[in-house]
């Protein structure tokens, strides 16, 4: 029995990794090949057959909805499953989406569920599934289900050591400026409107508010420092606790046009904001995964409206 082929194609290594592995572990049969831009993805299609692809939209080179486009060109591939894995999760982008002939549509951050979920209606319209279900797959247990940290350890129970706090790399924070009415955007600035952070009592200053987007939910949060590599965040501590390695997205309002980016990655490091173990408040270190140059230029942009950064030690 031949096997089924899937490829999965995003610029951030993490996100391929992270696809790649949920999908080794719920069908051991499978064979995937990875892509890191919309070109490379476009050459293997041309002297490979796939069964299936998962692709991110915003790459450099050649973006997601590109690559769909040329393929819904090609007689060969017009009628292959096509499911986009992206963080532009709003109308606009999935009407875009469809119009161009997408199979289907899996919003970032995601659960493992919901992309094996994605993953199996795509190959059930073309017949594959069973083909991948005969291969005795292995039983996905509740961890490795729910969240990225198991996912990349295959299901076995991670050791943390707890982190000292950061210290806030700004000497001199930047006080947020109010943002201005929300207005429609373009590009990658794409989000609905930030709302800011609800509680009176959140830690001020530092660089801005944001929302951070995780696979249980959306918080809000506040910027106390950003880089090219890596944003720190202070979010108010909820029920449902951020675990290390989950993938997220954190969407940025900046500028007097209200621009919004939404940059994806995940946590590297979470610690009590305040020294005492019932702390209201967490910091979380958000690193980027996006290789995305406009992404990149956007994120330079917003750290020169902000003081030097001689003050500022980027992440490792």
């Amino acid at each position: 029995m031949s096997k089924v082929s899937v490829l999965v194609v995003d610029d951030a290594s993490f996100i391929r990794d992270l696809v790649k592995k949920c999908l080794r572990n719920y069908f051991p049969g499978i064979r995937i090949e990875d892509a890191v831009n919309g070109k490379k993805a476009q050459a293997l299609l041309a002297r490979e057959a796939f069964d299936l692809v998962l692709c991110d939209w915003e790459m450099p080179e050649m973006s997601g909805l590109e690559l769909l486009t040329w393929c819904r060109e090609q007689d060969n591939l017009k009628t292959m499953p096509f499911v986009m894995v992206t963080s532009r999760g709003d109308k606009e982008n999935v009407v875009q989406a469809i119009q161009a002939g997408v199979s289907g549509y899996v919003s970032k951050p995601f659960t493992n569920e919901q992309l094996l979920t994605k993953v199996k209606q795509a190959l059930n319209k073309v017949g594959k599934l069973d083909t991948l279900m005969n291969s005795a797959p292995t039983k996905m247990n509740s961890a490795f289900g729910n969240d990225s940290l198991s996912a990349l350890t295959g299901g076995k129970a991670a050791v943390v050591a707890p982190a000292a706090a950061p210290v806030n790399p700004f000497a001199k924070p930047v006080a947020a400026a109010p943002a201005p009415a929300a207005a429609p955007s373009r590009g990658l600035l794409n989000s609905p409107p930030i709302k800011p952070a609800a509680s009176s009592a959140a830690p001020t200053g530092g660089r801005g508010q944001g929302q951070l987007r995780l696979p249980n939910g959306i918080q809000q949060c506040v910027i106390k420092a950003l880089s090219l590599k890596e944003a720190l965040l202070v979010v108010k501590r909820t029920d449902t606790l951020p675990q290390v390695l989950d993938s997220a997205v954190l969407d940025l309002e900046q500028g007097d046009n209200a621009e919004t980016a939404r940059l994806n990655g995940y946590l590297h490091a979470i610690v009590a904001h305040e020294p005492k173990p019932d702390s209201d408040w967490l910091q979380l270190t958000f690193r980027f995964v996006d290789q995305d140059a406009q992404k990149l230029d956007y994120i330079s942009r917003l750290i020169a409206r902000g003081t030097a950064q001689k003050h500022f030690v980027p992440g490792a």
